[in-house]
């Protein structure tokens, strides 16, 4: 006889993809259930994102209404109100992350508590209790008497990232805020030095800044956002620095946190010296891991430092095991998340083969001006010597930096001599936005013709995407 499961299907982990997957499955008429260790959501809608732009508008508006003097506009005494801020973060947070009642009102079985595989068809629940909607089987051995332990045929992880801290030493003894924690602080920080510049280093770097705290931000590489082109990071330093005052310091590796008195001591290498600086807060930014402790040998699922060994199907080495979201690695997007989960569920249920594909996904940066990128970069191209031609238009090209006073940016579009598109980045206002028809051209291989003949309103942002496709076609390379 065969074994009798508790459920049909366990998600592990509440974030986009979990959830995505979880809500799928129920509609398809199958027992789920659904385990989280923190909060219903995920770090996306808690921590990340979607907080990070709550915020970040209104010290945008903030900034703007310092500056709209340049308009016109009389400023003088213009103040924000931080707990008004806080709670407007708040109310966000609560709007864009379910609560564990939604799940369970569609018919989800929630289940708080941190998950481990202790075999092939079974996980532990610690950290919660387990509130058992059905009747639980007998039991076929000793482990699995065990109340808190639960079975399923097949499986879905995804568990996302957790902070990394790359070696640097006196975490234990300093405090220190993360991007998600610094959103959440009592009070904005006089000075603060971000240790990390990459897309959430610099988001918090410059909200920080708006809101009036004086702010270092240190990078290990050579540049800013070192994922994206060498454009991108250099025009952002010179953003930071004459827009905003923030001071930055590119190949410079924070090695250790002390603690001074009452204030905290970063201890940093830059130009094989080792120096040191007093700030009243830290924040380390230095990018994010998959949260890959949850027992996978106990279940025979292949992982390495990038994620979870997957297949196009997204399934593991496991054959009832698959995964989505963030925990694969790769570009973390929440719409990436979503996809992920729904290619895994369609191939769990067996309606049909789904590959999954990734490209068109559009990475963003979300400073102001905003920073996006579609297909591959520059680097991606030299380091695969494949030819390709460029076009780099800065924002004055349009009318719309004219009418808006928006000056600093540009677009910069790649093409093969076939005239395929193969990649574009742009930083300036409403980037992800005037990017979506790149990601439809590249996802769906139009080629670079059809971008250039389409209509584009010529006081928009978008007549840029125009105006560097007709200047990549005369590119006669």
């Amino acid at each position: 006889m065969g074994k009798r499961f508790d459920y049909e299907y366990i998600v592990i982990g509440a974030g986009a993809a979990g959830i995505t997957a979880a809500r799928q499955l129920v509609q398809a008429g199958h027992k789920v259930a659904l385990i989280e260790k923190d909060k219903w959501g995920g770090a996306e809608a808690n921590y990340r994102n979607v907080p990070q732009q709550a915020v970040s508008r209104v010290s945008n508006l903030y900034r703007e209404a310092v500056a709209g003097k340049k308009f016109g506009i009389g400023s003088a005494g213009l103040r924000y109100s931080y707990s008004t801020l806080m709670r407007w973060r708040e109310y966000v947070i609560s709007k864009a992350a379910p609560t564990r009642k939604d799940l369970e009102s569609i018919g989800i079985d929630c289940i708080q508590g941190r998950a481990d595989f202790v075999g092939n068809y079974d996980v532990k629940i610690t950290g919660g209790k387990i509130e058992r909607k059905i009747k639980k089987p007998a039991a076929d051995n000793a482990e699995q008497d065990d109340n808190n332990v639960i079975s399923a045929s097949k499986f879905i992880i995804a568990t996302g990232t957790e902070m990394a801290t790359q070696g640097i030493s006196g975490l234990d003894k300093v405090s220190y805020y993360t991007p998600a924690t610094i959103l959440a602080a009592p009070q904005p920080p006089r000075t603060a030095l971000i240790v990390g510049g990459g897309s959430s280093g610099c988001e918090v770097a410059q909200y920080l800044a708006e809101l009036g705290t004086r702010v270092v931000l240190i990078e290990c590489s050579g540049r800013l956002l070192p994922k994206e082109d060498e454009e991108v990071g250099l025009a952002l330093k010179q953003y930071f620095e004459k827009q905003l005052g923030i001071k930055v310091f590119t190949n410079t590796r924070a090695v250790a946190l002390e603690k001074d008195n009452i204030s905290p001591r970063v201890v940093f290498m830059r130009g094989g010296q080792e120096r040191t600086v007093k700030v009243n807060d830290v924040v380390l930014a230095v990018g994010s891991r998959p949260a890959l402790n949850l027992g996978l040998k106990n279940v025979g699922v292949s992982y390495d430092k990038n994620g979870i060994v997957v297949d196009r199907t997204l399934q593991t080495s496991a054959r009832n095991v698959f995964a989505a979201g963030d925990i694969l690695g790769g570009e973390s997007s929440t719409e990436r998340s979503i996809y992920t989960a729904e290619v895994a569920v369609m191939n769990l249920l067996g309606r049909s083969k789904t590959f999954a594909t990734f490209d068109g996904f559009i990475r963003t940066t979300n400073t102001d001006p905003q920073i996006a990128s579609v297909g591959l970069s520059e680097d991606d191209l030299t380091k695969g010597a494949k030819r390709y031609k460029k076009a780099v238009v800065p924002l004055s090209a349009t009318m719309a930096s004219t009418t808006s006073g928006n000056k600093f940016g540009f677009i910069k579009m790649m093409a093969d001599n076939q005239g395929n598109l193969l990649g574009a980045t742009m930083f300036g206002p409403h980037a992800t936005d005037v990017l979506q028809e790149l990601a439809l051209a590249i996802r769906h291989k139009l080629p670079l013709v059809q971008v250039a003949s389409t209509p584009h309103p010529a006081e928009g942002w978008s007549n840029l995407v125009k105006i560097a496709a007709r200047k990549l076609m005369a590119d006669k390379k």
